[in-house]
Order: C-alpha cells, then sequence, then structure tokens
C-alpha cells in the first residue's frame, strides 16, 4: 500500500489522515492464509477507513487490506454493487 501524502499537493488529501500512515505496508499484504487481524486493527478506527475502502473499490485493487476490508470481502462489494445496478437498469426499462 503506497499512501501519498500532501507533499505533493496544497491541500491535505484522505492519506494524510491515515492510521496507516508510517506503518509497514507489508501488514496490509500478508501472505496468502496468513492472518489479516493486525491490519484490520489498524484500520479499526481510522476517520478515513470509507474513504480508503471506496478508492479501493474505484481503482481494482485486487490485493492487500484496504478500507479494513480484505480482498475477498471488497468483492463482496463489488458484486452486490454489480447486482443493484443491474437491479436499477432492469426496472429503468420495463
Amino acid at each position: 500500500m503506497v499512501i501519498l501524502g500532501a507533499s505533493d499537493k496544497d491541500e491535505p488529501t484522505w492519506h494524510d489522515f491515515a492510521n496507516c500512515l508510517g506503518v509497514d505496508p507489508d501488514l496490509f499484504f500478508p501472505e496468502r492464509g496468513a492472518s489479516t487481524k493486525e491490519a484490520k486493527e489498524v484500520c479499526r478506527g481510522c476517520v478515513v477507513r470509507d474513504d480508503c475502502l471506496e478508492y479501493a473499490l474505484q481503482n481494482g485493487e485486487k490485493f492487500g487490506i484496504w478500507g479494513g476490508m480484505s480482498e475477498r470481502e471488497r468483492r463482496r462489494i463489488r458484486r452486490q454493487r454489480a447486482l443493484a445496478r443491474a437491479a436499477v437498469a432492469a426496472e429503468a426499462t420495463s
């Protein structure tokens, strides 16, 4: 996970307020089958957790813990959103 600071911009971004700022990125990319508990604990009280999760969903992040969620958990959200969009589209055409 690469967290960029505001050094390149005048305005701070959500990255600047993340609990994981300064934490070893390897923690958020555990080996297959390894525990995600520690990474999720860092995310637990983070004020930008929703922003982080949305970033991962919008950018198709397939690896790591983002917004306190694993790849599997994010896949479930993407699937639910796709089903909801399909339902809305189907309703609009009927």
